[in-house]
């Protein structure tokens, strides 16, 4: 399923999706240079004096203005992403903004490219997309039922679209949630906890049974929470940050941004309740959600509290001293909940048909 990547800032929870090992990130860092910026930013016609670095993880990421507009640069590497993935990535955007989902579109390079490639010189490529940069801000703290339902629609709207997309080239394809490249809970989770592994198998097992057709599976975010979400004035929410978009269920991606939300919240269950009946209601306006996804719903979330453990394993060498506040919260008691299949969220999903 998913890999998570988690940018520790002021204690919160805030991203998800994967980091590269500390080997390819290594890779990449030494592949890296002044003269690979610049040919990016001869390739977007950038002023020189008008881009600036931002924080990222994956990849090196700058925002730029041209033109009166705003504009982020990413350049990343073929040692995490093909060239092809990266255009899958791209057309699926561009897709969704085509049908009228709020995302930050994909624009094209001085050459009409959406993707240019850079050779790093040591056999890999350094793979460059820009896009609209969204407008507003992070909705942390800014939550009402209002902006719960518009969420519930943003994700509702693109999952009604992706129930139609097929990518414009065959080769060109994003991965499913259960590749040998999203195998992050067997790669961080150390033998000790062979418990927790064979839990992700037996939750993975289960999924492997659910149907597949496109009204229930297709293309996802999958990394859809408040950390790539900006809201403006009007309330107008726009996603951005499409690096993880996974082929699995649609409940899956409501499933971590329920899961992103709730977690940081001092009654999860009271939390849920209201949450997810704005959000449903936002949902349903645009796309229609079988009740059988509610039942579902505790395997989707134990899968990310899984991947949330590996996570943490991951980032922290000591798990006796954990510095960050919401990661440290997150473990108390965590290996036993996992060990003993105590629910991720102690909640009556079907209690929520009523909202459908």
């Amino acid at each position: 399923m998913l890999i998570f990547k988690v940018t520790l800032k002021a204690g919160c929870f805030d991203t998800i999706s994967p980091k590269p090992s500390k080997i390819m990130e290594q890779q990449i860092e030494d592949r890296y240079s002044d003269l690979i910026l610049q040919e990016a930013i001869w390739h977007y016609r950038i002023p020189s004096d008008q881009i600036r670095p931002l924080d990222a993880i994956e990849n090196f990421v700058y925002e730029f203005e041209r033109e009166g507009h705003s504009y982020i640069l990413r350049i990343g590497h073929s040692l995490r992403r093909s060239e092809a993935m990266i255009q899958a990535e791209v057309d699926w955007i561009n897709y969704l903004a085509a049908g009228g989902v709020s995302v930050s579109q994909a624009i094209q390079s001085e050459s009409k490219k959406f993707v240019e490639v850079i050779d790093d010189g040591q056999g890999g490529q350094f793979l460059v997309t820009a896009f609209a940069k969204a407008q507003g801000q992070p909705p942390h703290g800014l939550w009402t039922p209002t902006l719960y339902t518009a969420f519930g629609h943003l994700l509702g709207s693109m999952h009604a679209l992706s129930e139609r997309y097929r990518p414009s080239q065959l080769a060109w394809r994003r991965p499913e949630w259960d590749d040998e490249i999203m195998d992050f809970v067997a790669l961080y989770l150390p033998p000790s906890e062979h418990v927790a592994q064979q839990k992700y198998q037996a939750l993975s097992d289960h999924l492997r049974t659910l149907p597949t057709d496109s009204r229930y599976y297709g293309l996802v975010h999958f990394d859809a929470h408040e950390g790539n979400i900006l809201v403006n004035e009007a309330g107008h929410l726009t996603l951005f940050d499409f690096d993880e978009c996974t082929y699995s269920w649609y409940a899956n991606d409501i499933a971590i941004a329920l899961f992103a939300m709730a977690m940081d919240t001092p009654d999860v269950p009271a939390f849920t309740q209201k949450f997810m009946s704005h959000f449903l209601r936002g949902y349903r306006m645009a796309y229609p959600l079988d009740r059988r996804w509610l039942r579902e719903m505790p395997v989707f979330l134990k899968m990310v509290e899984i991947f949330t453990y590996a996570v943490i394993h991951r980032d922290f060498d000591d798990l006796n001293n954990i510095t960050d506040r919401w990661c440290a919260r997150f473990m108390v008691g965590r290996k036993y909940k996992i060990e003993d299949d105590v629910p991720c969220i102690d909640f009556d999903f079907e209690s929520l048909s009523r909202d459908l």
